[in-house]
């Protein structure tokens, strides 16, 4: 049944992104802490789908099926505003480009991997580079209103947690590419 909670939270996290795209566009503070609040609030209905889904036995092939697109629709739409705007400009941009092709190599291996009805689960690590992501795309789109808040500091330290995450994504990205590769081989 497509009305699970957590098939819902899913689709609302869908629809947030066209919402994020507006808010972005919004002018000075507004669109700052609008924006800013649309994507946290993605960020934690991705925590808390699984969450109900584990909690109320709720898994469903469909949740299966969205959940990392939404995940991933979300993060490559923020980054992309973040450099289309020059919020993430010159070699920042690569750590976006780390994190993007990351999404499309681990979509493409668990695409792969179903046919053979496998399924390559996330790892601690992963989650911890999803948190670093989601908190350093969150404090970049809070723009010049965060950094403010943050001691005029704000972007600096979205770059380095963006920087971070974009290194978490290359370690957890290779250790999942080793595993397809071997059962590829195999």
């Amino acid at each position: 049944m497509i009305f699970k909670i957590p098939n819902i939270l899913t689709l609302g996290r869908l629809i947030l992104v066209p919402v994020l795209v507006f808010a972005y566009y919004l002018p000075g503070s507004l669109g700052d802490w609008f924006s800013f609040s649309i994507f946290v609030l993605a960020s934690f209905t991705d925590f808390l789908d699984g969450f109900f889904a584990r909690l109320l036995k709720q898994q469903s092939k469909l949740g299966e099926l969205l959940d990392p697109i939404a995940d991933k629709i979300i993060v490559v739409t923020a980054l992309v505003l973040l450099v289309a705007d020059d919020q993430i400009k010159g070699q920042e941009v690569i750590a976006c480009i780390i994190i993007i092709c990351r999404e499309i190599l681990i979509s493409g291996l668990r695409e792969y991997l179903a046919k053979f009805k496998l399924r390559m689960p996330v790892s601690n690590l992963a989650k911890i580079k999803t948190f670093f992501q989601m908190f350093a795309i969150s404090i970049l789109l809070s723009g010049p209103s965060g950094d403010k808040l943050l001691f005029n500091f704000g972007s600096e330290i979205g770059i380095i947690l963006l920087w971070i995450s974009a290194a978490l994504t290359l370690i957890t990205g290779y250790s999942y590419l080793k595993k397809g590769i071997e059962h590829a081989i195999d």
